[in-house]
């Protein structure tokens, strides 16, 4: 066996050093990963040689002989060069902190995409981008991933250990392209698909999180408002002797409150049985197609996602036919692209049509979730090219997304609208019709009588 050096990061950001006896440097890599170490650096050394001739000890006069001769200002010079620089101290300390984002993998991917198509080996561009890479944990994942294809492993095989920081899909892709030896293609989708989502999630976030926000702070101020304001406009109601009463939701949505907070623990329990009993139904196989299937179908939503999964699809397929692939074999590889159910079941009926002799298109036509155009398109590729036809079908549905996803911006923020519409209107009926009668004076009529 050989020894090899390693340093690794714990869970907690802590960075470990130590030796380890392995027949070879992937072993070394899966065993710090069953111990939930991440490898940062793994060089080899010389083997432990257990029948090593032992050196002779020194005595005290040995010692006293070696202090004479000694060089101090060596010895502190050396000692000063093994102490951590500043640099690195808060390199290792930032370490502990850091996250791996998006962006991190985006510009991986984006510069392995261009290396590959420069024609470098997975071998060489991991070491040109794990060189560049400003990211300390990140850098340990590649210089894992490196690790693995210079064992002989393909990437998405490393990548698969660390499904937290890759998307599923995203490994897939890889996976797909490595499988069907068109790597740099799958990049190229890789980088589309991440720029998409990363355009997606910013046009949403421009359109939910100031509404939310917005919703957040007047159900606050209802709150707010109902507890302390209200008591506080009664007393004064009470104070002059008017007989004029607040408004009868003010009085109702008062006593709901109260009764919330004092019996607090049965609308708790209720929310966390509904939570706990919806989480462990979508556990089950059943609950998971049931929910995966509502995904496809939901309001606003459930079009563009269904879209989005069979236009990957579509492109995994055309990639895998292009190299040469028959069309059973091309189902088989792309299905690691999905992660919906309801997809992944089409997709095997497919296949399993094809064992029959029966059509591979007719189990997409029969789900009822691609349209006409989609299914129709693929049956003339069938019976002329399917390739060129496929190519037609993605640029159909690229834009047919993109008029899904115009038809979302337009229809997301009304929605959002009329929600912290009807709250602001329930608000003014609440809280600010009994302040305006306050303001206006009018319960001093009725408290002197008139």
């Amino acid at each position: 066996m050989a020894v090899y050096r390693y340093r690794a990061l714990t869970q907690n950001g802590t960075i470990v050093s130590n030796r380890i006896e392995e027949n070879n440097r992937s072993a070394v890599i899966k065993k710090l990963k069953r111990n939930n170490l991440i490898p940062i650096n793994i060089t080899e050394q010389i083997s432990f040689n257990k029948k090593a001739v032992k050196t002779k000890k020194r005595n005290v006069k040995d010692i006293e002989d070696i202090m004479k001769n000694a060089n101090t200002t060596n010895i502190m010079a050396n000692r000063e060069k093994n102490k951590q620089s500043y640099i690195q101290k808060i390199n290792n300390a930032l370490s502990k902190t850091e996250q791996i984002t998006t962006r991190d993998i985006v510009i991986f991917t984006q510069n392995f995409y261009l290396l590959k198509k420069a024609n470098f080996n997975n071998i060489h561009a991991l070491n040109t981008i794990i060189d560049s890479t400003e990211n300390y944990l990140f850098r340990g994942i590649l210089e894992d991933i490196l690790a693995g294809v210079e064992a002989g492993e393909n990437m998405y095989t490393t990548m698969e250990y660390y499904s937290n920081v890759f998307p599923y899909i995203y490994i897939n892709m890889i996976k797909v392209g490595e499988l069907s030896g068109s790597l740099t293609n799958s990049l190229e989708q890789a980088v589309k698909y991440l720029d998409d989502s990363a355009s997606l999630n910013k046009r949403l976030k421009n359109i939910l999180v100031p509404n939310l926000i917005q919703f957040v702070l007047l159900i606050a101020m209802l709150v707010i408002g109902t507890l302390f304001a209200i008591p506080a406009i009664q007393n004064v109601f009470d104070a002059v002797g008017s007989t004029e009463e607040l408004p009868a939701i003010t009085l109702w949505f008062k006593d709901f409150l109260n009764m919330t907070i004092k019996y607090w623990y049965i609308p708790t329990a209720i929310i966390v049985a509904f939570v706990i009993g919806t989480i462990s139904y979508i556990r089950t196989p059943k609950g998971k197609y049931n929910f995966d299937y509502f995904k496809y179908t939901m309001p606003i939503f459930g079009k563009l996602i269904f879209s989005l999964d069979f236009s990957r699809l579509m492109k995994a397929m055309l990639l895998n036919l292009n190299n040469g692939m028959r069309i059973q074999d091309a189902l088989e590889v792309s299905k690691n692209i999905c992660k919906n159910y309801v997809m992944l079941s089409i997709v095997e009926t497919s296949i399993n049509n094809i064992l029959i002799g029966q059509s591979w298109i007719d189990p997409f036509e029969k789900s009822g979730l691609p349209s006409s155009m989609m299914t129709e398109m693929l049956k003339i590729g069938m019976r002329t090219d399917l390739s060129e036809m496929m190519e037609k079908l993605l640029e159909y549905m690229s834009i047919d997304i993109d008029n899904i996803m115009d038809k979302i911006m337009k229809t997301l923020p009304q929605v959002v609208y009329s929600i912290v519409g009807v709250v602001l209107i329930f608000f003014v009926l609440v809280v600010l019709v009994p302040c305006v009668q306050v303001y206006m004076g009018t319960f001093l009529f009725s408290a002197y009588g008139f």
